[in-house]
């Protein structure tokens, strides 16, 4: 054999070596770079291993481990496996070497919108072949048919509904809650009547059978330019054009309604079962408040295991907020309702005419601008009066977090959501003219107003003038019931309301 041709055989030789041994090296670091110590060597935070393994993946009877990249990527074999692993690798490597883990919101990693982009579906199904298996509950079966017919039109996930599979967390449920979770604080004394009012002055609302009191605040009427002008920054085109209104004198709850409220609520008009709509419907137009048919238990805990007391009570329907509001009106014989949009904003504005009813500009305070994603958002001034995205820890939070309005009012921006009596349009500011009083928006419509943005919103969202609506469908996308619950939403954390008085005859407002 010639040299020349040795020296090509030794050149491929060399190459199929190389070839192999970086083969083999790459596989090697591939599979050791999947293992659980490898996992956690990024994944510091000290709930991450130990959660894992009081789970049913690690924790179980029969005694199988789910191995960490088995749920946060996609089955071996795929072609998106390995583009996950790769992508979700270098994000995982990058904030490990970049980022303060004293300054990372481990408690925000928990809740399930963080979670759905870390789990896929694929790799639930791989294991879990049978949706099916023998002692599955009736509410299981019920789930399961749900989730096969509308996995694909809906864009269902598994993690949806078996959160703490992976990572145990004892705060979450979701099978049906049982009894009424009212604090010891909330049971220490019922009230045998409801407030006397005698003035246009501020009171203290108290449910008579009930230990539930409400904080009322007496808004004074008055006119005020609603909405926004082209041009505002940050504005939207459903808050054109910018119109005078004039609005009467009311009260208003000092903060949104609460979970002991709430909870006082529930316990007297509660349904064990399912009642046909309908039926709900026809019971809850008698003016009998022992006719009053309310909520069914929900499935969960409704307060997400971020505590109830004075939190805000959320996850309601805008019809089981307008049930609430039918129910106190009977207690107290008094009319109690959802605010108009107009008294909300009003309310809101506390006599101001400025993007928020402090000082400051969407522009300084928001996430979403170039500057301050690089140089971090002004907080200073905002975070006394907000909770928001920047400070809320990715959860509600109690009323004395935050200091009141000009007029008295506490939360009207951030922490929830909140329910308006008006249909949405978002032509209605174009259909009403400069001095219109008292208005009561559209005479139908398929969703309602929602104000206020909640504590997953950025600063820009939550101005006087924002406005949003209800997504009904969307907020029920994970509701297996048929019909579906009228009570409680399934997908959608951060909405709540609060209460509207009208001034009882009689009382003087000087107005």
């Amino acid at each position: 054999m010639s040299s020349e041709r040795k020296k090509g055989w030794l050149i491929v030789l060399t190459g199929v070596v190389v070839g192999v041994a970086l083969t083999l090296g790459a596989s090697t670091a591939w599979n050791k770079t999947s293992t659980n110590e490898s996992c956690m060597m990024c994944h510091v935070h000290p709930d991450a291993e130990t959660a894992w393994k009081l789970s049913s993946h690690y924790n179980n009877g029969s005694g199988v481990m789910t191995e960490c990249s088995a749920c946060h990527l996609p089955p071996k074999g795929t072609f998106k496996h390995f583009t996950a692993k790769a992508r979700m690798g270098a994000k995982d490597v990058w904030s490990y070497i970049t980022k303060d883990k004293e300054k990372i919101d481990w408690e925000s990693k928990k809740e399930l919108e963080y979670a759905t982009k870390l789990v896929f579906n694929e790799s639930c199904v791989a294991c879990h072949v049978n949706l099916f298996p023998q002692g599955i509950s009736d509410d299981g079966v019920a789930a399961h048919l749900y989730y096969e017919q509308n996995e694909k039109k809906l864009g269902l996930q598994c993690i949806s509904c078996h959160l703490d599979v992976g990572h145990y967390n004892p705060n979450y449920s979701h099978s049906k809650m049982v009894g009424v979770p009212i604090s010891a604080a909330a049971q220490s004394v019922k009230y045998d009547s409801a407030a006397v009012v005698t003035s246009f002055a501020n009171f203290t609302e108290t449910v008579p059978a009930t230990a539930a009191s409400i904080s009322m605040v007496a808004i004074p009427g008055g006119t005020f330019y609603m909405g926004s002008a082209k041009g505002d920054s940050y504005s939207a085109d459903d808050e054109y054009p910018r119109h005078q209104v004039t609005v009467s004198p009311f009260f208003m709850s000092e903060v949104e309604i609460t979970w002991d409220q709430y909870w006082a609520f529930y316990s007297e008009t509660m349904s064990e079962g399912r009642t046909p709509p309908e039926k709900v419907y026809a019971n809850n137009s008698r003016e009998d408040v022992d006719a009053i048919s309310g909520p069914t238990p929900p499935f969960g805990t409704p307060d997400q295991g971020w505590g109830m007391g004075e939190r805000p009570a959320i996850t309601m329907t805008w019809y089981a907020a307008q049930t609430f509001c039918q129910w106190l009106s009977l207690k107290t014989g008094r009319h109690y309702r959802l605010p108009t949009e107009a008294e909300w904003e009003y309310a809101a504005r506390g006599g101001t005419e400025t993007p928020y009813f402090f000082d400051g500009k969407p522009s300084k305070f928001t996430n979403g601008s170039l500057h301050n994603r690089i140089f971090g958002a002004d907080t200073t001034g905002i975070n006394r009066y907000v909770i928001y995205s920047n400070n809320s820890r990715s959860r509600t939070q109690e009323p004395s977090r935050v200091k009141a309005n000009p007029f008295g009012l506490k939360n009207m921006m951030g922490n929830v959501a909140e329910y308006c009596s008006d249909w949405y349009d978002a032509e209605a500011y174009a259909q009403v003219g400069d001095g219109v009083v008292n208005p009561q928006g559209p005479a139908s419509g398929t969703e309602h107003v929602v104000r206020g943005g909640n504590y997953q919103d950025d600063a820009a969202d939550l101005r006087c003038a924002a406005r949003a609506h209800t997504e009904h469908d969307a907020w029920l996308r994970t509701d297996p019931q048929n019909p579906k619950s009228i009570w409680w939403y399934s997908d959608i954390k951060g909405i709540g309301f609060r209460i509207v008085c009208d001034v009882p005859e009689g009382i003087q407002t000087n107005e």
